[in-house]
């Protein structure tokens, strides 16, 4: 590091505090929140990606890919059920929600059960959103204690004051135009790393002739997980959908994006270019990962200046080692582009659920400008419990992305599906789906802590099922209160059509395809 790489990182960091002066001015929450349905499906697109393929996939994906022991290329298996479970949304889920004219998806529970359900989905949702954003947080502390050598609470301050305070001024405005250039930052930061490897491995001949074959496998058609094994195509399959349709369909911090395009044709755009652009953006990733860890296992002093248990310093490392001057400026701007992107997203929906809440609990009835100034405290709040969290989220998982992906997947069955009960099941009413919803976090948590061999992606099916199981037989066990009959907006059916229904499944053939074959391509 040298005055050009800290040059760098200032500039960006002041551009940001700029561009969220620029974009302060709101009138109302549909501008804070949902930018006012004003934003195109271009960044909008970069912004749902950003928020997903963040700094944990910058930092903790190669270092799965290229140095976690069982690692390689088999985390490739987690895009196989992205085109399917987007397929699923754009049939039923989101035209349905983004026609109910919410900020908060929690709204349309409210609407279709009662205020009691709304508000504990909504509860689980802050709980998970705000313990999953801190080990996104804790991920590139890691990265700023390796490169710069800044110390943990240094790196939270810097990361947390410049991200609440852009955000908070420009609302959903600032999230999304700061997302969409920290997605171009990450990607072309990830093809530099990836170029720079292969370089100082000494060409591409060399790396295929070091890399270990065992992490060329990318699909595992033998592993059911079910006997402590993991990452079989099953379990990817399965419980991938149900991970993948309830965080883009039912993740306030996703769907909030969803519910701020402009029309429902913006919002098939969305889905669909998130759907394609997906597993290029996580094949650089890998592939950055299988070069730079083969780099690392051939290359002894290099794999000493690594920690044993933690493959996360893999990449800081290596770009304090091998990257030049200026280069590692921006790809530390990337880096913090990431974390601030995840932070920044989830501030923004952490507030909208919590200030739509309370105005739900307390009946309240506020101004524009009074629900603005709550908006504005909330994220502070929130913004604090977050950055306080991330000084615990170290001791989850070997690597942070299997982290977060852990503590999602006990959450995300269930909360799907209390979404699918409400759209499908009429009469299940506001008492089953909640006796459903507490029931399925209830026996994910016991197979999490009494079933260890069972691997964790089958939570997500297994909350699903079990909400929905549970939901569906009170039902008919017992009936406190009338179920609310939801309106069949055929016209929200309509937005999928065949052709794009064929793309997404010819879509997910190819990904399929593509990861069977590279074993034998390397």
């Amino acid at each position: 590091m040298n005055f050009l790489d800290y040059a760098i990182i200032v500039v960006y960091l002041v551009g940001l505090l700029f561009m969220g002066f620029l974009l302060k001015n709101q009138n109302d929450k549909q501008d804070y929140f949902l930018g006012g349905r004003t934003l195109g499906w271009k960044p909008l697109s970069l912004s749902i990606m950003a928020t997903q393929l963040s700094a944990i996939s910058f930092v903790s994906a190669p270092a799965f890919v290229g140095l976690r022991e069982g690692g390689g290329l088999i985390w490739l298996s987690y895009e196989l059920a992205v085109p399917i479970a987007m397929l699923l949304l754009l049939w039923k889920v989101l035209p349905r929600l983004y026609n109910a004219g919410v900020v908060s998806v929690y709204d349309y529970l409210e609407g279709r059960f009662n205020r009691s359900t709304r508000l504990l989905l909504s509860f689980v949702f802050q709980m998970s959103r705000s313990f999953a954003t801190a080990i996104m947080i804790y991920a590139v502390s890691i990265i700023l204690q390796g490169t710069i050598g800044l110390a943990y609470w240094q790196s939270i301050l810097l990361i947390g004051c410049v991200t609440v305070v852009y955000s908070l001024q420009g609302g959903m405005k600032a999230v999304v135009y700061g997302d969409a250039l920290q997605m171009v930052l990450i990607v072309l930061g990830t093809a530099a790393c990836l170029g720079f490897a292969l370089y100082h491995i000494g060409g591409v001949q060399i790396f295929l002739d070091g890399v270990d074959p065992a992490r060329l496998q990318a699909v595992n058609f033998s592993s059911f997980g079910i006997n402590g094994e993991g990452f079989g195509f099953w379990p990817m399959l399965f419980g991938g959908v149900v991970l993948y349709a309830s965080y883009y369909g039912c993740d306030q911090s996703e769907a909030q994006r969803l519910l701020s395009a402009k029309n429902q044709h913006d919002l098939k755009k969305m889905v669909m270019a998130a759907t394609f652009m997906r597993f290029p953006v996580t094949l650089l990733y890998c592939m950055s990962g299988l070069v730079i860890g083969t780099l690392v296992l051939t290359t002894p002093s290099l794999l000493a200046q690594i920690p044993a248990d933690k493959p996360d310093w893999m990449m800081p490392i290596f770009i304090v080692n091998y990257m030049p001057n200026g280069v590692i400026g921006l790809l530390l701007v990337a880096i913090l582009a990431a974390a601030m992107s995840s932070l920044s997203s989830a501030v923004n929906s952490l507030s909208a659920v919590s200030v739509e809440d309370y105005c739900r609990l307390k009946d309240a009835k506020l101004s524009n400008e009074q629900y603005l100034v709550a908006a504005r405290y909330m994220g502070i709040f929130w913004g604090v419990v977050t950055l306080g969290l991330s000084f615990f989220a170290g001791n989850i998982a070997p690597t942070v992305i299997e982290a977060i992906n852990k503590i999602g997947s006990l959450f995300y069955g269930p909360i799907l599906a209390i979404f699918t009960l409400g759209l499908l099941i009429k009469r299940v009413n506001g008492t089953h789906a909640s006796i459903g919803l507490v029931s399925g976090v209830f026996i994910n948590v016991c197979v999490w802590q009494f079933a260890p061999n069972i691997f964790w992606f089958w939570w997500n099916l297994i909350g699903f099922l079990s909400t929905a199981g549970v939901g569906i037989l009170t039902s008919f066990t017992f009936n406190l209160e009338a179920a609310k009959q939801d309106s069949d907006d055929t016209k929200a059916l309509r937005s999928l059509s065949l052709r794009d229904a064929s793309l997404m499944i010819l879509w997910f053939i190819f990904i399929v395809a593509i990861a069977v074959t590279i074993p034998f391509v390397l």
